[in-house]
């Protein structure tokens, strides 16, 4: 009901008939509004709370000045799809060789060497593992190496704006990235948090099961043998058993990204640190065993609140004249006493059994 309301909103608001835009428009929050009371646990809840907020704007300028809205506006094609390569490569990432040795044999190589591969090569890569730990990262790097267009989307630029529509934009993503490896540009679609999308939940609704649908036929498509574009669609997430088996199947590749190692650990340390004047007795080996079982991420909020008392100390002693003094041992002690790690031996545990179940890299 929401849908067919949001539907016939979007319709009459870009032909101009503003009275009978704003009607749906308000039907469509108000059943919502009734589902989000009804479901406060789905995971999409925070993108229909948006969808409901956007609508309410949209209510009000039509109300207070009437204009319709534009086609641009309705499409919202280039607002929704991020184009812009992020500025990474795989020599800013520490450690995780098996996981860039498994993106350039399924990527890389092809794109360099597609005479090499008659028989085709992997589309879809699927990496997993603890929140921090460099999975975004990875794929950013990936459109790097190649020189390739990076569409970055996640469950909300999918799902919100003009309900109804979701799976309109799912094609026209596929068809964006289809244009772009025509045009010789290799296309990444990375998608951030995929359970959110595309996983499985009790209390889904219409909606979400077309997009996943939508999202199972056009990779399909990429998977035909004779389609030698060069469109890959990798996706993140932190419960990989949230997806269903058909959605899973279409990644030939399942790569576990876990916790950095004691050696990966001094590397990352080195990377954060490198920029920082640290004093005579900071012993980033010595740091590097107390880290066990901290994130990549984790590792930089540590070198960030080090850092962080210099400068404190700095504007509190001195008003911010001058220099901070060096970033000492202790200075890295106290932030690691501050902080505990955000992965546990029981969250290992999972993703190394449903790794065992179907991991493939």
């Amino acid at each position: 009901m929401a849908r067919s309301y949001a539907l016939a909103a979007v319709k009459a608001d870009r032909e101009g008939r503003i009275q009978e835009a704003v009607q749906n428009y308000k039907k469509a929050i108000e059943i919502l509004t009734r589902l989000l009371q009804l479901r406060p646990d789905n995971p999409l809840a925070h993108v229909y709370r948006n969808i409901v907020e956007q609508y309410k704007r949209r209510v009000e300028q039509l109300e207070k000045i009437g204009v319709p809205a534009t086609p641009a506006e309705a499409e919202q094609l280039e607002d929704w799809i991020v184009t812009e390569k992020p500025k990474v490569r795989f020599s800013d990432i520490a450690d995780l060789e098996h996981a860039k040795q498994a993106i350039k044999e399924a990527i890389i190589y092809p794109v360099r060497r597609p005479d090499l591969f008659p028989l085709g090569w992997p589309r879809g890569i699927l990496l997993f593992g603890p929140p921090g730990c460099g999975k975004t990262m990875l794929a950013a790097a990936v459109a790097n190496e190649v020189d390739g267009v990076f569409f970055n989307i996640d469950a909300a630029t999918i799902m919100s704006k003009w309900l109804g529509e979701a799976e309109k934009r799912v094609k026209m993503l596929f068809d964006k990235a289809r244009a772009a490896a025509k045009n010789g540009k290799p296309a990444i679609i990375f998608i951030d948090e995929v359970d959110a999308l595309l996983g499985v939940y009790e209390n889904e609704v219409g909606g979400e099961v077309r997009v996943r649908n939508q999202f199972l036929k056009e990779m399909d498509g990429l998977q035909d043998k004779s389609n030698k574009l060069h469109v890959y669609v990798i996706a993140a997430t932190n419960k990989p058993w949230k997806l269903d088996e058909p959605f899973i199947r279409r990644f030939q590749k399942r790569i576990f990204i876990p916790p950095p190692d004691k050696e990966a650990r001094l590397e990352i340390l080195k990377l954060y640190t490198k920029g920082l004047r640290l004093a005579p007795d900071v012993d980033l080996e010595k740091l590097a065993e107390l880290t066990e079982g901290y994130s990549a991420s984790d590792i930089k909020d540590i070198v960030m609140e080090a850092h962080l008392r210099t400068i404190r100390e700095l504007f509190e002693e001195r008003g911010g004249e001058g220099d901070p003094r060096p970033v000492t041992m202790e200075d890295f002690l106290a932030a690691i006493r501050s902080r505990r790690p955000s992965i546990t031996r029981e969250m290992i545990e999972r993703y190394q059994k449903w790794f065992e179940k179907f991991g493939s890299v």
